[in-house]
Formats: structure tokens, sequence, C-alpha cells
């Protein structure tokens, strides 16, 4: 809604371009900000710099997850042994541990498809700096959508894993003391262990997606102050970035898999009026 708001208003000339235009040029005259700091944000939002930093994160967390369903594998192997089998429909759910990484791929390589056909339909003239152009078109700003994309789901990639390892940790100590452990102490131990898992979550799932969300401000202002987009191009861009992220957490959530289902079925088992 909101994009359509901005949308409407950069086509129509309303007032909020108008006001977005007197903010644009106020920006670039700012002495406040150094031009050699704003060109150094603004260049972050350049696909030569955002998409190797993607592909670093894509191919470390693609390895990352194949390392833990390999574990998870040999994990649901050796308690099939030591029960002598196990029923076919509590057998592991799929985990497709590539989805995520291609995803977020897929996700970048969808922002030039989705911001230079609006370029194209809307031909909006850029801000004095940019005057002598080969073209108009510039809202939404392509490098504000390339920041938010590939930084954005960078950090998704990161903090969604060390989310799933912890859940995974936790689900399999659950198990453990269901299998091996019948005594009340058992309660205290696996209270204890959650207590710790929660205790050793780190810092990173706060302080990543806050760096992240910082600097992409960054590169919008640098944007903005070099004169490279109005304000409105950056806001509208973050806002076609917000769709794409929604996507991607959706697909993955519906697709990506998890753990098995037994194992899923076995931390329930041992929260309930089994454990005593």
């Amino acid at each position: 809604m909101l994009f359509a708001a901005l949308t409407w208003q950069v086509a129509d000339h309303g007032p909020l371009r108008t006001l977005d235009e007197r903010l644009g040029r106020a920006l670039a005259a700012a002495g406040d900000i150094p031009s050699g700091l704003a060109e150094f944000f603004a260049d972050l939002g350049n696909t030569v710099v955002a998409l190797p930093v993607l592909l670093v994160v894509m191919v470390w967390t693609g390895w990352r997850e194949r390392q833990r369903w390999q574990r998870g594998k040999r994990w649901e192997r050796e308690r099939e042994g030591e029960q002598g089998g196990t029923d076919a429909t509590d057998g592991p759910a799929p985990v497709r541990w590539w989805l995520p990484p291609l995803a977020a791929g897929l996700a970048l390589a969808a922002v030039p498809a989705l911001v230079v056909p609006l370029k194209l339909w809307l031909a909006r003239p850029g801000p004095p700096q940019m005057g002598g152009g080969a073209h108009d078109g510039f809202y939404p700003s392509g490098h504000g959508a390339t920041a938010a994309v590939a930084y954005g789901v960078a950090a998704l990639l990161l903090t969604r894993g060390r989310s799933r390892s912890r859940m995974q940790m936790r689900v399999q100590m659950r198990l453990l003391m269901v299998m091996r452990l019948d005594s009340d102490s058992d309660s205290d131990s696996d209270s204890d262990s959650d207590v710790n898992a929660r205790r050793g979550a780190p810092a990173a799932a706060v302080a990543l997606p806050l760096a992240v969300a910082l600097l992409n401000v960054g590169v919008g202002i640098g944007l903005a102050r070099r004169g490279y987009h109005w304000p409105l191009d950056v806001l509208g861009s973050w806002c076609l970035a917000g769709v794409l992220l929604a996507v991607w957490c959706a697909v993955c959530d519906r697709w990506a898999g998890g753990g098995g289902r037994a194992a899923r079925h076995g931390a329930c088992d041992g929260a309930g009026p089994g454990r005593t």
C-alpha cells in the first residue's frame, strides 16, 4: 500500500513529490555529510559490491546447512538403530538445505526485473546532479533495492541458520532425555538445558539485522547526498525490497523443511504427561 501511494505521488506529480524534491536538493547541498563518506555508502548499493557479499553468504550458509543436514541424517539412523527400527510415518520430513541460498539469489535477480520496467514506465527525471544523464527513470532506486535485498537476505540467511541450529539442538536433547532417563531429575536437567540454550542465543540475532538496517539507511542518505536519487526513489526501493524479503521468508518457511516428524513428536512427548 505504501509503495502504491508513493508511486501514485511520483507519477501524478503530487505534493509529496514536490516536498521530496525540496528535501533532495537540501540533502545534496548539505555540507554536514562528507561527500566521500556519502559516496562510500552509495557504492554499497552497486551490484559489483553487493552481489559478491551475498554470494559468499550463500555459499557459506549452504555448506553449513548441508553439513547440519548430514549430521541430522546420521543422528536419525543411530536413533533408529537404538529403537530397532521406526514407523515409516515418522520418517524425516524433507529438508531442502539448498532452497534458502537459491531463493536468496533469485530474490536479488528479481530486483532489476521489477525496477527497470517501473523506471521506464514512470520516467522520473533525476536530481540536478544527474541532469546530464542519458536517460530519465530514477524511481525506484536500483541501488537502494539492491542493497536492501542483498544485505537483508544475507542477514536472514545467517540468523535463520543460527535459530534452526539452536532449535535442532534442543529437540535432540529432549529426545535423548526421553530415551535414556526416567528419574525425576531428568525434568530438571531438561529444563536447565533449555534455559542454557536460550541464554546462549547470540547477540548477533539482534545486532545483525540492526546493522543491516543502519547500513541501508546509510546507502539511502548517500544516494540522496550525492544527488544520484531523490529520497522517494530510495523509499520506494525499500518497499519493493520488503516484498521480496517477505516472499523469501514465506518460501523458506513453507518448502525448506526442518527437523524430522519423529523429532517433533518426540519433543512434544518429552514435555507431555509421560514426564514426571
